[in-house]
């Protein structure tokens, strides 16, 4: 009876942080942000909902294959959202106008100023 509780307690605090991470896409003004909300409070989501199904089960080796793939999620879902990011970047899909310095043009090689100068 308990276990239930906490497999139901884990995979509803899952779904809530799953909601959150829609919220944050609705509402956050740029690409970046977005994908930054979609990157960390889904990867959290996901890791209580593959917990609780986990704790659901409660069988030793189905369980433990669960666990493995919440685990390849916390790593993999950061790694894949950072590349994203990095090459919607890159290629200047939606480029922030609003702010005054870009620290990562330099470390990408871009020079907005001369490009800005010769039009």
């Amino acid at each position: 009876m308990i276990r239930l509780i906490i497999a139901y307690f884990l995979m509803f605090s899952g779904a809530g942080f799953a909601l959150i991470t829609v919220i944050g896409l609705l509402r956050f003004p740029d690409v970046y942000t977005r994908i930054h909300a979609g990157a960390v409070v889904l990867t959290i989501s996901a890791v209580l909902v593959t917990l609780g199904t986990a704790v659901y089960v409660w069988e030793f080796f189905l369980s433990a294959k669960i666990i493995l793939i919440g685990v390849f999620f916390l790593f993999s879902n950061p790694m894949a959202t950072h590349a994203i990011a990095r090459a919607s970047y890159h290629r200047e899909v939606a480029l922030p106008k609003e702010y005054a310095i870009d620290a990562y043009s330099e470390y990408l090689g871009r020079d907005y100023d001369d490009s800005n100068s010769s039009s």
